[in-house]
């Protein structure tokens, strides 16, 4: 398959977490990060590990990608489409996301020196982020 191609065959699922917190004045932060090539702003996400459930993997996805540690909701709140780039092609992944309630973040972690990282407001990072379904589920949530 050439590169920038779409792939063929079935939509492939990835599970992600939204961490959260509460600043000051009492609104919604959400920490994001960045992607390791395009650099652009999303939540940490990845594929499904053999031996966790869904909500555990999203865990493990934020803690590997952003340090960060908390209370892993078991219900998902809510999911989007997105096209990833592979190396020679697109691939079609839904995500199933489930909220992070950021208890603690980490002086070092695996991926620390390889994306930037930041808490925003939610409502700048319902602007930051490019995939029309996850700005959606981002503005949905409420404190």
């Amino acid at each position: 398959m050439k590169k920038g191609r779409p792939a063929r065959g079935k939509t492939r699922l990835q599970l992600g977490a939204i961490p959260v917190r509460s600043a000051a004045d009492g609104s919604l932060e959400i920490l994001l990060i960045t992607t390791r090539t395009t650099k652009r702003w999303t939540i940490p996400k990845g594929w499904p590990i053999k031996g966790l459930k869904a909500h555990e993997a999203a865990a493990r996805e934020a803690l590997e990608e952003a340090g960060a540690v908390g209370k892993i909701h078991r219900k998902a709140v809510g999911r989007y489409l997105y096209w990833k780039r592979m190396d020679d092609h697109f691939q079609l992944c839904k995500v199933k996301l489930f909220l992070l309630t950021v208890e603690t973040r980490l002086d070092t972690w695996l991926e620390r020196d390889q994306r930037h990282h930041h808490w925003f407001r939610q409502e700048d990072a319902v602007d930051l982020v490019e995939e029309p379904g996850l700005k959606a589920v981002l503005r949905s949530l409420k404190r």
